[in-house]
This record gives C-alpha cells, sequence and structure tokens, in this order.
C-alpha cells in the first residue's frame, strides 16, 4: 500500500513539475550578491557624505515652543535659527490647546552651550522682526535628557539582538532536515541586509534617527524572516518529494519557482498600502508619518527580494561548498 503510494506522490509531483516553469534562481545569485553588496557601500557612501541625523531624543538638545498668528516658513525660521544658534534646527509646525486653539512651531536643536534667557530673548527678538504680523510669541523652553533615549535605544538593540538569536535556534532546529544552523544564520543575514537598506533609506531621504527608526527595524525584522521560512519550509517538502538524486541548486530552483508568486503577492498587497497610506500623508503634509512609511515600504520591498534572491541562494552555495569540500 505504501510502495502504490509513494508511485502516485512521484506522478503527482512530476506532473505538477511539468507544469510549472522552474526559474533559474541559483544560476543568478552572483547578480543578487553584486547587487546587495552595491547596495550597502552606497548606503556607506552616503553615510560619510550626508552624516547620519539623530534625533534630540536619543543624543539630548532643546526643544523651544513659540505661538504665532497668520502664516510662516519653516525653512526661512530653520535657516534664521541656524544663523543664530550656530547649529543644525528642526522647525515643526504645531497646534496647542490651552483654552483656546493656537497654532504653534518648535525649534528642536542641540549645542554644547545652554541655551540661556538671552538667548532665547534675542531669538525672540530675531523671530519678531522676521515676522512683525505673525505676533510670534515664547511659550516654553525645555531641555531633553539623552539618557532616557539611549536607554530606549539600548534595549530596542537588545531585542532586536535576542531576537536574531531565536530565530536562529528556531530555524535551526525546525529545518534540522535539510540543514540546521546554517539555514538560520543565513536567514539572520538576510535580515541584517534588510536592516541595512532601512537603516540607508533613513540616511538618504535625511530622516532623523529616533523612535519612528526602531519601530521600523522590529516590524521588518518579524515581516522579512516570514518570508524566509516559507520558502525553507517548502525546500523541506520538496526535499521529501523529489528523487534522492536531485541536486540541491535544483530542489531550490523548484521551490522558489513554485513560493515566488505567493511571496510577490504577499509582498504587493503590504505595500500597496504602505504606499496608499505615504501618498496620503504626502499630500496633507504630516512627515511624521512620511519618515515611518517610507522607511517601511523600502523594507518591505528589500525583505521581499532577500527572501527569494539572498538567504536560500547563500545558504545553497554554502551547503553546496561543503558537500563539495566533503567529497574532494
Amino acid at each position: 500500500m505504501s510502495k502504490s503510494n509513494n508511485k502516485n506522490n512521484s506522478s503527482n509531483v512530476q506532473s505538477v513539475l511539468q507544469d510549472l516553469k522552474v526559474r533559474d534562481f541559483y544560476g543568478n545569485r552572483k547578480k543578487f550578491f553584486v547587487l546587495s553588496s552595491v547596495l550597502v557601500v552606497v548606503i556607506m557612501l552616503f553615510c560619510f557624505i550626508r552624516g547620519v541625523q539623530v534625533s534630540i531624543e536619543f543624543k539630548g538638545g532643546t526643544l523651544a515652543e513659540y505661538s504665532y498668528s497668520g502664516s510662516v516658513n519653516e525653512n526661512d525660521i530653520a535657516a534664521l535659527a541656524k544663523d543664530y544658534l550656530n547649529t543644525p534646527v528642526k522647525v515643526q509646525l504645531g497646534e496647542t490647546f490651552t483654552g483656546e486653539k493656537q497654532t504653534t512651531f518648535t525649534l528642536s536643536f542641540s549645542m554644547e552651550k545652554s541655551f540661556s534667557a538671552e538667548m532665547q530673548d534675542a531669538l525672540l527678538k530675531k523671530l519678531q522682526e522676521k515676522y512683525p504680523d505673525s505676533k510670534i510669541d515664547a511659550l516654553e523652553t525645555n531641555d531633553v535628557a539623552a539618557k532616557s533615549g539611549k536607554q530606549f535605544l539600548a534595549k530596542c538593540s537588545v531585542a532586536a539582538i535576542f531576537a536574531s538569536v531565536v530565530l536562529i535556534l528556531y530555524i535551526a532546529w525546525r529545518f534540522k532536515r535539510i540543514s540546521g544552523w546554517s539555514a538560520g544564520i543565513f536567514a539572520v543575514v538576510a535580515l541584517f541586509h534588510d536592516l541595512a537598506i532601512v537603516f540607508g533609506t533613513f540616511v538618504v531621504c535625511g530622516f532623523e534617527i529616533d523612535s519612528n527608526f526602531m519601530a521600523v527595524i522590529l516590524t521588518i525584522l518579524g515581516y522579512s524572516v516570514n518570508d524566509t521560512i516559507v520558502i525553507y519550509d517548502r525546500i523541506r517538502e520538496n526535499q521529501a518529494l523529489l528523487p534522492a538524486n536531485t541536486k540541491l541548486p535544483e530542489l531550490v530552483n523548484i521551490s522558489l519557482s513554485q513560493t515566488i508568486r505567493r511571496t510577490v503577492r504577499t509582498s504587493i498587497t503590504t505595500i500597496t498600502a504602505m504606499l496608499i497610506i505615504t501618498i496620503l500623508a504626502a499630500v496633507n503634509h504630516v512627515d511624521s508619518i512620511l519618515r515611518f512609511s517610507i522607511p517601511m515600504t523600502v523594507g518591505m520591498i528589500s525583505g521581499c527580494y532577500s527572501s527569494l534572491g539572498l538567504a536560500p541562494m547563500l545558504w545553497t552555495a554554502w551547503k553546496t561548498r561543503e558537500k563539495k569540500e566533503k567529497a574532494e
């Protein structure tokens, strides 16, 4: 009875493979590796050229809030404050409700010396001279300590490292039949590639490294590894179904060809949702959402790419080389 079932399974597999268009993913592995290497190099260059902007919640600084009426220009205010304070200044428009609705703008900056009362008065006077009809008035000034931000950053980093270790252990145990440790290690390598791409997006777009960055990082960790595990699972299933003499690159090509539609369609669905959010945020000038949605969209695209073209390719190349060395 088992022999007949095996024959039926074998014939079913052969019929499926005849209808399946198997793509040579492994044959194009060098293109994937070169593309990823180029992207990482470009990110490093941007880090040196543009620098990495860190939010004051991580490095400490000052928040100065002002009320106004009429209209003001963010770029002009930032330039004026930068010239006076001799440090980069970020301006954010907003509203406050203290009995009645007030339009406000907030200056955030970091500098070595303290923002003294004399400096506050002098800056307020310059702003009032720049916009004499806007009735600009100082509301409050707060110093932001970097200690709490650094603690938050440290905790998020520990969480990411702990998640990586857990992923390696889980994949090593879950897929011990096809490889064990190497599958988990290369899945995490692909994850770090995605995190590097997200970090590069923040740098290229000029976004500050803040709590949004950590939120995107932790979300991409879970999103990207999901596709990788689905692909590993299909490789394990096909290893039991296909003939024992099937070469590993062929096994991986078949598995990826079977899962590529599912992976791409799932990614397109989530990426489309993020693109809609990005467009709406851009139209309404909601920068806080843009600083999350744009890196998140790029991270999803990178996660889809690394799950198909990086993690399984690195793992297959490693196992193929390992087998060749044992044979020699």
